[in-house]
Parts: structure tokens; sequence; C-alpha cells
């Protein structure tokens, strides 16, 4: 599809250099507050191509104030992140998906809770884009999975308006806001794909994107027995309901190579995780009292009154990724349980 210059309908400026164009976006509050790419006609044209999408079409609808998402906006806002043409299917899914009610993209976006949307991706578009699975995979180094999560994140940014202090009033936010998006490492785990897991044909592409909060990091080193590596997970997630949310939702868990070999040589797979994890993961009201909450043990259903981490096995997210080297693995809790859900969405691979 070739699309004219003149179907732009965003308004152009003329500015000296790129300089100025970081000057004046950053004027103007169009920013995260890092530099950006200048988003020129021909760049934004060629995004728009990628996708097979005019200008003006919708791309989704944030359900509860009704702004739509055009894909014009889109793509300026993925040329502005540093994106390359060929991520435009990953962004345009990601957006589709948080635009569906149950992710609650309004109220996930502009709490006091300060989470961001965590993208898994899986399927063959994360080779074909050069995204990262393994080493340092949820920090930087790598264009694809950095700018995919930043191009969000000025979306919400410039077309919702979550502008902290104005409609984003998280407290304390975390860099999970700049960018927080993964591919799976399916090419070194027998495990099934997170986006087929969840509905996606095998051999397509999908996304996975759930409101989360800042991950945990955990370390277990001293055992072979899965059991014993899942109970570290667990403790995480209890720690998480004390101190955090104890509402009951979608959590993620990533599992790197050193700690997913000896899970798979005990013979489990991710249901077996699940399983494990879902019984679990659970507090008393009154563990309440170890963590400095003793006013709110005796309230409602009194101290014996139980919590889970997950409504059902099927609310955790388990996700290989991560580096080879390390007994590391990462909890990732949910922004309010299930008061935001979880979407996985298939990627449309647009030919031309």
């Amino acid at each position: 599809m070739t699309l004219p210059r003149q179907t732009l309908r965003s308004a152009a400026y003329d500015l000296a250099d790129a300089l100025d164009v970081n000057e004046f976006y950053q004027h103007k509050g169009w920013t995260d507050g890092l530099p950006i790419m200048p988003p020129t006609e021909d760049h934004i044209v060629e995004c728009l191509q990628a996708v097979g999408l005019a200008p003006g079409d919708i791309v989704g609808v944030e359900w509860v104030r009704q702004r739509p998402i055009t894909a014009e906006k889109v793509a300026i806002n993925a040329v502005m992140a540093g994106c390359l043409p060929g991520y435009m299917p990953v962004i345009v899914a990601i957006l589709r998906a948080m635009c569906q009610e149950p992710f609650n993209m309004h109220g996930s976006t502009v709490s006091t809770g300060g989470s961001a949307p965590f993208i898994v991706v899986n399927g063959p578009i994360r080779t074909a884009i050069g995204m990262n699975a393994t080493h340092n995979v949820l920090a930087n180094g790598n264009r694809a999975n950095a700018t995919i999560g930043r191009a969000i994140r000025l979306v919400l940014i410039n077309v919702l308006g979550c502008i902290p202090g104005q409609l984003d009033r998280s407290t304390l936010g975390h860099p999970g806001k700049y960018a927080f998006c993964i591919a799976e490492d399916e090419e070194d785990s027998p495990w099934t794909p997170l986006a087929q897991e969840r509905g996606v044909p095998a051999g397509m592409s999908g996304i996975t994107v759930m409101a989360g909060e800042s991950p945990r990091q955990l370390l277990n080193e001293w055992t072979h027995d899965p059991e014993e590596i899942l109970e570290t997970f667990a403790a995480e997630m209890r720690h998480n309901m004390l101190t955090y949310s104890v509402w009951a939702g979608n959590y993620a868990l990533l599992i790197p190579k050193q700690l997913r070999e000896l899970i798979v040589a005990a013979g489990w797979h991710k249901h077996d995780i699940r399983e494990y994890i879902y019984r679990a993961a659970r507090v008393l009201r009154g563990d309440w009292a170890t963590v400095g909450k003793a006013n709110i043990v005796h309230r409602r259903g009194g101290p014996n009154q139980e919590f889970t981490a997950l409504r059902s096995p099927d609310d955790l997210l388990v996700v290989a990724a991560g580096g080879p080297a390390g007994g590391f693995g990462v909890v990732i809790p949910p922004w309010l349980g299930s008061k935001a859900q979880a979407i996985t969405q298939a990627i449309e691979v647009h030919t031309t």
C-alpha cells in the first residue's frame, strides 16, 4: 500500500536539525525525558506501510475515556522511540491487547501504584526483528526490546495524556515505565511458549501484556529439587502479598536457564509450576503482623483468613528468559490483583 504524504493529518514543524527537534519536543512535554528520533514523514509512512494501515485507521480505543488511538499517532511515537518499521506489528498487537476492557489500561496507567505494561513476545517475529531473550533480558542492550517498550510508553504519554503529575498519578513508578518488553527464550527451552499456552496457534507470533509492578529478583543455587526452587519464587510472592498487595491476579515468573534446566531435568513442565505455586503462594491475615501491619490483622475475616496469590493456577505466567549463568529468577507482581488482567494477542504480519 502506498501512502502519499498528504494523507498524514498531524501538524508538521520545520526545525533546523535533530537537536532543535529534541529541544522543541522536550519543551512541549512530548517525550519520556530521553532524546527522541525526529518523526519525519518518510519514516512515519514506512511504519504505516509495515502494518498495512492508513493514518486514520483505529488501532484501539481506551475504553474508559473512549480515546481512539490512530495508526498515524502510533507510527509517530514508534519513530520517536527509535523503532524500525519491522517492529510495528508487535506494537500494534500490544496496543490492541491493552485496549481490551479486562486489561484496564486507564486504571493501571494512572494509578498511584505506578505499574507498567510488562510485555512478552513469542513466535518467529522475535528472531526476525532481533529481540533479546537471554543476557540482561530486563535491561539495556537490545534495540527492539527497548524501543518497542518505549513506543508504548510514548503512546500513553502523547495520545492518552498519561503525564506524570497530571493523569499519571504514580507515587514512585519504576524503571519499567521506560520500557518493560522481552522475548521468551523458545530455542533453549522445551516448554510451550507463553503465547501458545494462551491460545495463539503454534508457529504464529503473539504478545502477552500485563500491568506489572517492579520485578523482584531472587536467588537459589543450593538445591536441585524443583519444589525447593519454586518455594523461593513462592516466598517472594508471599512477601509481595504482605508488603504490597494481597489481591490475587496474574503474576509472571521469569526462569532463566540454570534454574530452568534443573526443573526440566526433574520432568516438570509449566503446568506443574503453576500448580505448585498456586498451592504454595498463600498467606494468612495474621501474617501481616510480621511486617508492621498488625492493625489490620483482626479486620474482616480475622487472623486465620487465607489469601491466595492466584485465583487459579492459570493466573500464573511462566516465562523462559534470562542469561545462562546463575541461579536467579524474577517475580513480577500484578498492579492490583485481577483489576487488570493479562491479555494475549496474535501478531498480524502484513505482507505486501
